[in-house]
């Protein structure tokens, strides 16, 4: 009799055991199932938006390649006016602003303030010595290039703009 009711007793803990492996079972199926639909849904939304995009920028692209043909590309912006392209030339990340028809806009290089024009280094030091250097980038544009100096200090913040040998405020904001 105590055998009897030691194997009833295991086999309700099995009976248990698999209607909680089944009760698992199916939970896991419809979560699996209900994520395999959205990632169908996100992928296929991609898929259109990269294609309706791709085709916007073609002119653009083949742009890119022909001026920098041996850049590696790392990101693309496209905005209503604008398309920016981030990349690598030479080691150096560099960025490129092209019209929507393809036409090269402008490029932009990081640098530090030892890369300046001696004269634009100078004026720097001299005039703004007690400010600390927060961003500092070469625009070429036309054939021309304009450096752009973002500074800092307790009070202000202010953006410098180069205008041949001198400095010109661009922009300030006091904090």
């Amino acid at each position: 009799m105590e055998l009897s009711m030691a194997c009833r007793g295991r086999l309700v803990e099995t009976k248990n055991l698999n209607q909680s492996k089944n009760n698992f079972m199916k939970q896991f199926v419809k979560k699996a199932a209900v994520v395999m639909a959205c990632v169908f849904a996100l992928s296929t939304s991609y898929s259109f938006a990269a294609t309706s995009g791709d085709e916007g920028n073609k002119e653009i692209k083949a742009s890119f390649r022909h001026d920098f043909a041996s850049a590696q590309l790392m990101s693309t912006e496209t905005h209503d006016n604008f398309t920016k392209m981030v990349f690598t030339l030479n080691g150096q990340i560099m960025t490129a602003f092209y019209s929507t028809n393809g036409d090269l806009l402008a490029i932009t290089r990081n640098i530090v303030s030892s890369q300046l024009p001696v004269n634009l280094l100078m004026s720097f030091k001299k005039h703004y010595g007690d400010y600390w250097v927060t961003d500092l980038f070469e625009m070429s544009q036309d054939a021309q290039s304009n450096y752009y100096l973002t500074l800092e200090n307790a009070n202000s913040r202010m953006t410098l703009r180069s205008n041949g040998d001198n400095w010109e405020v661009y922009s300030s904001v006091k904090k």
